[in-house]
């Protein structure tokens, strides 16, 4: 090996000054840039802290903060919640009900709005979400054809649905 290395000494030795040379300029033209353009360097490696810094931050204040909460109550439910008397004297107009399509979680709706509850009190006793409310009490509406709880209420009781 020590052999093969002096018959190619020169070219050896070219090589590692052709190395040598070759780092010493690439330092040199580094040097070059962070001197010549310091403010340049800096400023973009500021501008690059802080937009990581922005990304990290806003993915940190941006998770939604949920909570679960479980809760077990037992409930007891009607099996046929049209069929049943509300009062001794009344009796529900199964005619009606039927014409109008309402639905018995729709008229446990309705007797709750009857009954003076908002929609969130609605909400809570049936153990449903505010927008389902909102949406049997729309669909109540369609199929009574009113407006406003107060007529829906009043039409209800006109047509013997609620006392």
């Amino acid at each position: 090996m020590l052999k093969s290395l002096a018959r190619y000494k020169h070219i050896v030795g070219y090589g590692l000054s052709l190395a040598a040379l070759l780092v010493l300029l690439r330092w040199l033209e580094l040097r070059f840039i962070i001197i010549n353009n310091a403010f340049q360097v800096y400023a973009g490696a500021i501008a690059v802290i802080f937009t990581v810094l922005g990304v990290w931050l806003a993915l940190r204040l941006s998770k939604p903060k949920i909570n679960t909460v479980v809760i077990e109550k037992e409930l007891y439910i009607e099996k046929e919640p049209v069929a049943a008397t509300v009062t001794g004297d009344f009796a529900i107009n199964h005619t009606a009900l039927t014409k109008s399509g309402i639905s018995p979680r729709e008229l446990e709706v309705l007797r709750l709005i009857a009954a003076g509850h908002s929609n969130q009190e609605i909400a809570d006793h049936l153990y449903v979400s505010l927008n389902t409310v909102k949406t049997h009490s729309s669909n109540l509406f369609l199929k009574l054809d009113v407006k406003r709880r107060t007529q829906a209420i009043e039409k209800a009781k006109r047509l013997s649905i609620i006392p």
